[in-house]
């Protein structure tokens, strides 16, 4: 058996989970041994917004997540031209929602 083989992982996408989720916030915390990334979703004139899934990381994979995402926004940018954030400079600015707060 080669090593590109051995090395391959099946992954199984059953058709609940392709359907996907909609998120258009989320909310990430962190202790000392993980992340925690909430994908809330914010609907206008609603002043409730659940927690539509949450995503538990080890630091390394948090760490590759942002690389991947990174490596996935410039590709999509080279293609279709600059993501705008109107009126934003960097991060959406801190939102008392509650829960979490970085600590474990």
């Amino acid at each position: 058996m080669n090593e590109e083989k051995q090395n391959q992982i099946n992954i199984e996408l059953t058709d609940d989970i392709a359907q996907g989720t909609y998120s258009n916030l989320a909310v990430i915390s962190h202790s000392s041994s993980e992340f925690v990334v909430d994908f809330v979703r914010i609907v206008p004139g609603v002043p409730k917004a659940k927690v539509k899934s949450r995503i538990i990381l080890t630091a390394e994979h948090a760490k590759r997540l942002l690389m991947a995402l990174d490596e996935n926004i410039k590709r999509f940018e080279s293609n279709f031209g600059k993501i705008n954030l109107p009126n934003q400079q960097g991060p959406m600015p801190y939102m008392n929602i509650g829960e979490p707060k970085g600590e474990a």
